[in-house]
């Protein structure tokens, strides 16, 4: 994924209490605040959701758009592709966890965007890096009220 963003944020649970909560898309409206509804097209053979739809608002912006989920073994995370999608034109990213201690987990959160909307690669990357730091913070909350 060439110039992509990323974050990363320590997370006080095991890979698998985290990979759990970010394959449960159903939950994204109560913990991310500019997701507002999730409809799960296509599961994979484990029951977790391979073809996701999502409707997003941050103030006056909208979207709507589908990903495609790819998990990786052991619980080490899960990246997506983008398949279709009103005012955005590509999301590509992945969730990589890496167990740093028993019960820490360290969360890096990798992200590239393409909207319609002309933006300069620094206008960019911020919008990308405040969609990344949003997304780490409140998993990290949700994770972590949850144990």
């Amino acid at each position: 994924m060439a110039d992509q963003t990323q974050g990363s944020i320590v997370i006080e649970a095991d890979p698998a209490v985290i990979m759990a909560e970010i394959a449960d898309y159903d939950s994204y409206p109560e913990w991310s605040g500019e997701i507002k509804k999730v409809e799960i097209r296509e599961t994979d053979d484990q029951g977790r959701g391979k073809r996701v739809s999502f409707e997003v608002a941050s103030g006056p912006l909208k979207a709507d758009y589908v990903l495609d989920y790819r998990y990786k073994p052991g619980d080490a995370g899960v990246s997506w592709t983008f398949v279709e999608g009103t005012n955005l034109r590509n999301m590509e990213g992945e969730y990589t966890l890496a167990a740093q201690a028993p019960g820490k987990t360290n969360v890096t959160y990798t992200l590239k965007v393409d909207t319609p909307i002309p933006m300069l690669g620094f206008m960019k990357r911020q919008v990308e890096k405040k969609i990344i730091d949003v997304a780490l913070k409140g998993l990290k909350k949700r994770v972590e009220s949850r144990s």
